[in-house]
């Protein structure tokens, strides 16, 4: 039973490895806990959240098995390398819970219990901080589209309005409606941070003769 649990006196043993596994597993679904309460978007993946879980536990075994062996690591990353997603990961935020997963696998795999525990710990309640008190964030891109009659249209209409409650703003369209006797505009805008967008509606409507005038978000806000 000794030789089953231990190879090699000095090498890893299989009660190491599954106690590495075990600890990357408990780590990992503290990792995807700490994921899903600081969300913003409006739903993230299951499968993302398992494969947090699935990347960590894997890479704990990778480490075990390429710790000390030069020629196994560089032909197991070199697998690796060939690993494509199916789907790209478009925000940044979850390829930080990516690496933070790995790093967690890693630090299994290695034996380094302590350091992942404190690893985990700490980045856990880095993650939570930021995203309590919501460090770093700014106006998101809006989309902007103003209709104008076209006795009023004119390339300088709205210059003072966004000078007034945007930090830059750019054309992106323009295009005829209600057969020509109307032109809508659409930008691309970034507010202020003390813009209102009531504000910024209410000026433009007595501008451009209370027509229709609306925002849409780029991307999600709370």
């Amino acid at each position: 039973m000794n030789e089953l649990f231990q190879i090699n006196g000095n090498e890893s043993t299989i009660f190491m490895s599954l106690l590495a596994m075990a600890i990357a597993t408990i780590l990992s679904i503290i990792i995807t806990k700490v994921y899903q309460l600081t969300f913003t978007g409006e739903r993230y993946s299951q499968n993302f959240v398992h494969t947090i879980i699935i990347m960590s536990v894997v890479v704990s075994v990778v480490m075990n098995v390429v710790s000390g062996n030069a020629g196994v690591a560089f032909g197991l990353f070199a697998v690796f390398s060939l690993i494509r997603f199916r789907s790209a990961v478009t925000d940044a935020k979850d390829i930080a819970y990516i690496f933070f997963g790995l790093s967690v696998g890693m630090t299994s795999g290695l034996y380094q219990f302590d350091l992942a525990i404190i690893l985990t710990i700490f980045a856990s309640m880095l993650f939570y901080l930021l995203y309590k008190f919501n460090y770093g964030k700014g106006k998101d891109t809006q989309i902007l589209k103003v209709t104008v009659p076209e006795n009023l249209n004119h390339e300088n209409l709205l210059d003072d309005v966004f000078s007034q409650f945007t930090i830059n703003h750019s054309l992106r369209q323009v295009e005829t409606t209600n057969l020509g006797t109307m032109i809508m505009y659409t930008y691309a805008i970034r507010n202020k941070s003390e813009t209102n967008d009531k504000e910024l509606l209410d000026r433009i409507r007595e501008k451009n003769a209370n027509l229709k005038v609306s925002i849409t978000y780029m991307e999600h806000q709370e």
